[in-house]
């Protein structure tokens, strides 16, 4: 199954810096469920965020999916990209390396 790295971005960087308002403040809940869901599925591999909170911040997933018309519909359905919170790229992704014990919260 095809591997793929998701990127997304904030619509409004002030989100991160000033602070989200409730509206976004509920639509990164259901973003970040809609992730626990994939990964129960078994297509999540891995998801985080920089920490920095400017423009330049962002997220990444690491996903599996079937095809490129599978990982458009994922990013379609995540409710954070559909309802206008997080603009998305993806791109088709091989992990060259992986060492799971290395990653301090496992």
């Amino acid at each position: 199954m095809p591997t793929y790295l998701y990127k997304i971005q904030p619509v409004r960087p002030a989100m991160l810096s000033e602070g989200p308002s409730d509206e976004e403040s509920r639509l990164t809940n259901e973003h970040f469920e809609y992730l626990k869901d994939l990964m129960e599925a078994g297509a999540l591999i891995l998801a985080g965020r920089t920490l920095n909170s400017d423009y330049s911040s962002f997220g990444i997933a690491i996903l599996n999916a079937r095809d490129d018309a599978h990982m458009q519909q994922l990013t379609d359905a995540d409710p954070g990209v559909a309802k206008g919170l997080f603009r998305a790229e993806w791109y088709p992704y091989r992990i060259a390396l992986h060492a799971p014990g290395n990653t301090k919260d496992e």
